[in-house]
This record gives C-alpha cells, sequence and structure tokens, in this order.
C-alpha cells in the first residue's frame, strides 16, 4: 500500500513532467508560428524585389522612349519623376487606409494557425 508521502511525490513528478512538456510545447508552436511568419515575408519580399526592380528598368525605357519622343532625354525623366511622386502623395495619404486592416488580419491568421 502506498503511503501519502509516496503518493504526493509520485504527483509531484507527474506535475512536473507535465509542467516541462508543456513548456517544450509552447516552444515548438512559437518556432512554428515564427517559421510560417518568416518564409512567408521572405517569399514576399523576394517578389517585392523582381516587381521593383522590373519596375525600375521599365521606367527608365519609359523615360528614355519619352525623351526622344520630345527630342531631350532628360525630359522623359522628369515627366517620370513627376509620375512617381503624384503616385507617392496619393499612396502617402491613403496606404494607411489600404493597407493597416490586411496586413493586421494577415498576421493574426498566421499566430492563430
Amino acid at each position: 500500500m502506498e503511503t501519502p508521502s509516496n503518493s504526493i511525490e509520485l504527483l509531484l513528478e507527474r506535475v512536473e513532467a507535465y509542467g516541462k512538456t508543456t513548456i517544450e510545447l509552447s516552444k515548438l508552436k512559437a518556432l512554428e508560428v515564427t517559421t510560417g511568419v518568416a518564409t512567408s515575408v521572405a517569399s514576399r519580399l523576394i517578389v517585392f524585389l523582381m516587381i521593383a526592380f522590373f519596375v525600375l528598368v521599365l521606367s527608365i525605357g519609359v523615360a528614355l522612349f519619352l525623351g526622344d519622343l520630345l527630342e531631350k532625354s532628360y525630359y522623359g525623366f522628369f515627366i517620370v519623376a513627376a509620375f512617381y511622386l503624384i503616385l507617392g502623395l496619393i499612396l502617402h495619404y491613403n496606404l494607411s487606409k489600404w493597407m493597416n486592416k490586411p496586413i493586421g488580419n494577415f498576421f493574426i491568421s498566421q499566430f492563430l494557425q
């Protein structure tokens, strides 16, 4: 027959094992979420960089084309720069409205998986 001290020791050992297992499980879940978010961000960053490179080369081409049409190559660069200035101002004033909710939802969905 077990004595009360033996049952308490057995209970404490089980509680300790449960605590260690819970901590290990929490670490693994955090690692899974972090890895998922990191890989998602990395893949999106690569796509963004490729699109940015495309836009850069396209902008130079359009600027040179417009410069040929206007017979002064720097006029084309001025026009492209003005376009980007207007686009930048529009994005500056509206980007938080367009991006806060989707980005917030993305991170929430990643952390809750």
